[in-house]
């Protein structure tokens, strides 16, 4: 039985406005709108949880702290927040939200004293993204670049680490497919869930997706955005989502 029973549309924003991200770091010279508009709509169809990331935060260009709050504020449904989650600062910023779950970035991992603290306090809230390039941490902005994924996650498994959010760098947003043979590594290295981040281009992965063991959610992004398929028909495949 599929272990995917969550998919998160994704909400990346500059300066207000909703964007999309090229290899998590290139801005797609689109913008889409109210970051509210975008996601009271995908609620409206069907949505259980939003992935929502502030950006400009995540590239150390700026925040969008206030606006994204109350666009938690607004919504009925569950709301996965991320971009620039670090430190004490940011942390609390993330925490004073009524965001379900908050996603530490991996420039994060450059502390593990700090990452193994905010774990304790905030229990299962916290996740941990896993921006790699390969089997390499390399966080967003060049914040920094380094470590190995998997003595990573054998420390944050030790310390009660709750979900990873794992990102393919070279593939996020670039609809080239989920990268299936990185997933079911890690997967394998570990028995703490996966949320599944970059290349959906197709209703295709996403069915990949859900054939490997521990991943629980799939984030989707600019597949949505572009019409290569609707909301509605990638929840389809997902019958025993919440």
């Amino acid at each position: 039985m599929s272990s995917l029973v969550h998919l998160l549309p994704a909400i990346d924003v500059v300066k207000g406005e909703a964007v999309r991200p090229i290899g998590g770091e290139v801005i797609d010279e689109n913008t889409f709108g109210s970051p509210l508009d975008i996601a009271l709509d995908f609620q409206a169809r069907g949505a259980q949880w939003i992935h929502l990331v502030d950006l400009d935060a995540a590239l150390s260009s700026g925040f969008n702290s206030e606006l994204l709050a109350s666009v938690i504020d607004r919504l009925d449904i569950d709301v996965e927040l991320s971009g620039g989650i670090f430190d004490d600062d940011s942390l609390k910023r993330a925490a004073e939200t009524k965001a379900r779950r908050i996603v530490l970035s991996t420039a994060s991992l450059a502390d593990m004293k700090w990452v193994a603290q905010a774990i304790s306090h905030y229990g299962d809230r916290i996740a941990i993204g896993l921006d790699l390039d390969g089997y390499t941490l390399s966080a967003r902005g060049g914040k920094w670049v380094g470590g190995d994924v998997f003595e990573a996650i054998e420390y944050l498994d030790n310390q009660g680490c709750s979900r990873y959010v794992v990102t393919d760098k070279s593939r996020d947003g670039a609809m080239t497919g989920p990268n299936i043979e990185m997933l079911e590594k890690i997967a394998a290295s570990t028995s703490t869930p996966l949320v599944a981040s970059g290349g959906v281009s197709e209703l295709a992965d996403i069915r990949a997706l859900a054939g490997v063991v521990g991943v629980e959610g799939a984030i989707i992004g600019k597949a949505l955005y572009a019409g290569a398929f609707t909301l509605e028909q990638a929840l389809s495949l997902i019958p025993s989502a919440e």
